[in-house]
């Protein structure tokens, strides 16, 4: 099976065979040196000084605990949306009570660092920013660093969905001054769903002390107390932990910059090879296209729905598709994690003869 959706992502035989390890005592000293071997690397992919939490739960998990953990109903924030998953952010901080102003662009573009600053100058009640840095439903990645500058100068906190991104694409947190940064760990980091990543600056810590969203499961400030002695406090994941410590080991043999530049490598033949086929990118501009999933326009007139479900059932090809307003509309490449260019190249070379076919039977 080539699984070419852009999460869950496929997993190396060595980090799998490490998750089917016999369960441990998860308030015992092995367990203890896995959380603390794993918390490292962490902190080393975030960029970070500051101990990254880790949660069981999804990656929507961990956008709640950003959320619960730094407001108060009533709360005023700014959502970036532009896309499914901002959307979905935006929809959180709804649930609990947050006051949300929305900057919702239309799907494929970028936002506008410049537009940003405007809106939280014109509200000074604007208490956060939440914004995807890479939003999977349209193969499009936010100017994240700019628009964080934007946000520092005025003194507000930035809550960033870092899903899709981090572990794939530059996300340095402490250097781009990010208050709470979230990431899951089906994508980029190779190992199965099951954890959420979250960082804390020392500014969302003291959100922390004043926020009155309700939260329990989702209480950062525990999870931050129980891993001072590298426990979680409750019963963890812990076959994903073992995965993730085995990855961990991966990654560090490749290096960052050799991880990121494998990821940009990989997606700039994507493009490439889907502009070949005479085919558009989602993304408006290409400058903001996306290193871990490229999302492309099906042809006009094609059964987009009909040709991934070929790909799928007679040559074992997983295309993601599109969301919500998109369905149907168009195809996505996820290339992060445990990814080569021979796996989408297989998979372009699929839809290249399903298309051809496609136009013959017109």
């Amino acid at each position: 099976m080539n699984l070419r959706i852009p999460g869950p992502t496929p997993c190396p035989d060595e980090v799998l065979q490490a998750g089917a390890a016999q369960m441990m005592n998860h308030r015992g000293p092995e367990f203890a040196q896995i959380l603390r071997r794993v918390t490292d690397g962490l902190n080393w992919v975030y960029g970070t000084s500051a101990d990254v939490l880790s949660f069981t739960t999804s990656g929507t998990g961990g956008l709640e605990v950003a959320v619960v953990n730094t407001l108060s109903p009533g709360d005023k924030v700014l959502s970036v949306s532009i896309g499914s998953f901002g959307d979905r952010f935006k929809s959180i901080a709804k649930t609990y009570g947050a006051d949300v102003v929305s900057y919702a662009l239309e799907w494929g573009e970028a936002a506008d660092p410049a537009e940003v600053g405007r809106l939280l100058d014109a509200d000074p009640a604007i208490k956060a920013v939440m914004v995807t840095h890479n939003e999977t439903s349209t193969g499009t990645t936010n100017p994240l660093e700019a628009i964080a500058r934007e946000v520092r100068r005025r003194d507000r906190l930035i809550l960033v969905d870092a899903v899709s991104s981090m572990s794939s694409i530059p996300c340095p947190v402490e250097r781009w001054d990010l208050d709470v940064v979230v990431s899951g760990s089906q994508k980029g980091w190779m190992v199965p769903p099951g954890l959420a990543f979250v960082s804390f600056s020392e500014r969302a810590w003291a959100a922390n002390a004043a926020a009155k969203m309700p939260r329990f499961y989702f209480d950062a400030a525990k999870t931050r107390d129980s891993l001072v002695k590298l426990q979680n406090p409750w019963t963890p994941a812990m076959s994903i932990y073992y995965s993730l410590d085995r990855a961990f080991e991966l990654m560090r043999a490749e290096g960052l910059e050799g991880i990121f530049t494998r990821h940009e490598a990989i997606a700039k033949y994507t493009r490439d090879r889907v502009k070949s086929l005479g085919l558009r990118l989602v993304p408006v501009d290409e400058r903001f296209a996306s290193n871990t999933v490229t999302a492309v326009w099906w042809p006009e007139g094609v059964d987009g729905k009909g040709i991934s479900k070929r790909a799928r059932e007679e040559y074992g090809v997983v295309l993601g598709g599109g969301q919500g307003k998109l369905e149907g509309k168009i195809f996505r490449v996820g290339h992060l994690g445990f990814v080569s260019q021979a796996d989408v190249e297989s998979a372009l070379d699929v839809v290249e003869r399903l298309l051809e076919e496609a136009k013959t039977a017109v």
